[in-house]
């Protein structure tokens, strides 16, 4: 027996669930691309944030190689300093009307006119407290003289760099009476 296929007829039911289909999966992918529209907007917004900050970062990274970059010459200019003042000290014993201690004062009143043209600050710390931001504490001592906490003497100068410490100064502080 050979069977023969039957056309069945088309109702509406079988009709009307096409169309809704057809109608929903367009919806689907609009929210779809919608979203994916959203994220890429979001993620380009971030990149375009984090692009800016690394251009001001970088600006301001390179203000302070400008800012900063003799600080290595200064810091070998200060060794100098500190023997030449030693020097100078020697000749002090000889005469404050020596040619000697005359001339090398006046190359040390250059050298130290120098290096504040060139944003080097002195820090003098005899009679300040101690800040350990600035001062390397190298030794204690009583003193009748200063309370404690307070620089009795300076052995070694600091310095300051604009705003940057360079060089703490060696001091030595009062452990009080």
């Amino acid at each position: 027996m050979k069977k023969i296929p039957v056309n069945e007829p088309e109702t509406e039911e079988k009709d009307s669930p096409a169309p809704a289909a057809e109608s929903a999966q367009p919806e689907d992918d609009t929210d779809g691309l919608q979203a994916d529209l959203d994220r890429f907007r979001d993620l380009a917004l971030r990149s375009q944030a984090d692009f800016e900050n690394y251009k001001k970062r970088s600006a301001r990274e390179k203000e302070e190689a400008i800012k900063y970059a003799n600080s290595s010459l200064l810091e070998k200019l200060i060794a100098i300093v500190d023997n030449f003042e030693l020097g100078l000290e020697a000749a002090r014993a000889e005469g404050e009307k020596s040619p000697v201690f005359s001339g090398m004062s006046i190359v040390l009143k250059q050298l130290m006119d120098f290096l504040a043209d060139s944003g080097l600050q002195p820090i003098d710390a005899a009679g300040q407290k101690f800040d350990p931001n600035l001062h390397e504490a190298i030794a204690h001592e009583p003193s009748d003289e200063f309370p404690e906490g307070i620089v009795v003497r300076q052995t070694r100068r600091g310095y300051k760099m604009k705003d940057r410490l360079l060089r703490p100064s060696s001091v030595v502080v009062s452990s009080g009476p």
